[in-house]
């Protein structure tokens, strides 16, 4: 475990904003302040980020990030979390793990997310000792609430807080107040573990998750923003936004996308008509 101390910024007022939004942001803002402290888990998406940002303009120092590292977390998303928390003016907490080590977890069943939450937040204990903070933080907000989370009940098991929900927070609402407050992430494509990319059902092992991450940067050289690359065994299958698929299907582009992943060790590469859609490992 590794520690990134950075001086807390002082508190400031929200900007000027719509009042629908600044009364949301005043129920975060106030939700955050009754706490004694809080330990954000920061995953350097844009939902945690907001949340982080709040919570060190109310708490100060006894506002701390922790962000997990594992097999499954990208290092693109590790360099992300170091320089948002720089910016915000965090301290940074770095805790490692390896949910591959945990069969319950590698066999990719429909409780997956469940296990991995449920390795992450075991890490907060001894953190809670050092830094004498008991609360627990994370970034779920109100439209994560309608889809099959198993990771929110795992956070709920361990008396995780949403300061999102409390407040009322849906992904638009995140996106504006996040814009507001100048974080430079709040357009940032929506992330999600590697192990997403791989149909459940399917064990998860460390060659196909460096693959995949491997596969998606080479996307991201080539200019898409929002990209999945789904691993079915041989068969890499790209997903990205509808209206990027002409792009993708220009010629002297595709057939370097094709090359780099063969590269890789898959067989066949295909693009998803479909396009980028969330869950998409389980619709192929």
């Amino acid at each position: 475990m590794t520690t990134h101390p950075f001086p807390p910024l002082p508190s400031r007022q929200f900007p000027p904003m719509p009042d629908a939004l600044r009364r949301k942001a005043e129920r975060l803002r106030h939700g955050l302040q009754e706490l004694d402290g809080a330990l954000v888990a920061f995953s350097g998406g844009i939902d945690s980020t907001l949340v982080l940002k709040v919570a060190s303009d109310v708490l100060r120092a006894r506002a701390v990030a922790v962000t997990a590292v594992s097999p499954t977390f990208p290092q693109e998303e590790f360099k992300a979390v170091r320089r948002l928390s720089d910016e915000i003016g965090v301290r940074l907490i770095v805790a490692s793990t390896n949910q591959l080590r945990h069969d319950e977890f590698a066999r990719n069943d429909a409780a997956r997310c469940y296990h991995c939450k449920r390795d992450l937040y075991r890490l907060f204990d001894p953190i809670k000792q050092d830094t004498g903070i008991a609360a627990v933080v994370d970034g779920t907000h109100v439209d994560d609430l309608g889809d099959d989370r198993p990771g929110i009940e795992a956070a709920r098991a361990f008396g995780v807080r949403s300061p999102l929900v409390e407040a009322g927070f849906g992904k638009t609402e995140i996106r504006a107040l996040a814009g507001a407050l100048g974080l430079s992430n709040w357009d940032k494509p929506a992330a999600a573990c590697l192990s997403s990319r791989i149909p459940r059902g399917t064990r998860i092992t460390e060659h196909a998750l460096r693959r995949v991450e491997q596969a998606e940067r080479a996307l991201a050289q080539e200019g898409f923003g929002q990209v999945r690359v789904r691993t079915h065994g041989d068969v890499a299958r790209i997903e990205v936004p509808p209206t990027d698929l002409p792009r993708a299907l220009d010629p002297d582009r595709r057939e370097r996308i094709a090359r780099e992943l063969r590269a890789l060790g898959f067989q066949f590469v295909t693009l998803d008509l479909e396009g980028y859609r969330r869950g998409g490992a389980e619709a192929g």
